[in-house]
């Protein structure tokens, strides 16, 4: 059974607070930890680290995270790679835009962390 040191999972997040804060959670339970600020960077980052699992917030510059997930879910390496719309679209049919795109599951910002956590844990150990 792989351990968290074996799974790399891919932040996205305009701010800089969100993507130190997911940072600091995930490395601390021992993943390894790249993130992005922007949609391309994602798609750049994403092709090249080729991670297990990414945390995707919706709103972003230049591209949004639901164009992102879309690009994505049409590369075929990604098309299981779980993504975790986490995002402050609380608004009603949010979650289900989410899914619609391609994302895994769907978390509101703000977030509780346990949830979150156990969140990643659940679809990591499900690949």
């Amino acid at each position: 059974m792989k351990s968290a040191a074996d799974y790399t999972i891919l932040v996205v997040d305009d701010s800089e607070d969100m993507r130190v804060l997911l940072y600091e959670l995930l490395h601390d339970e021992g993943y390894t930890v790249l993130s992005v600020e922007d949609g391309p960077e994602a798609l750049d980052k994403a092709t090249l680290h080729h991670p297990d699992l990414i945390l995707m917030d919706m709103s972003l510059p230049g591209m949004s995270g639901w164009e992102v997930v879309e690009r994505l879910r049409q590369i075929e390496e990604f098309r299981m790679t779980p993504i975790i719309a986490v995002t402050a679209h609380t608004a009603k049919g949010a979650a289900e835009r989410s899914l619609a795109v391609g994302c895994t599951s769907h978390i509101n910002k703000p977030f509780d962390i346990v949830e979150l956590v156990n969140e990643v844990k659940a679809l990591l150990n499900h690949r």
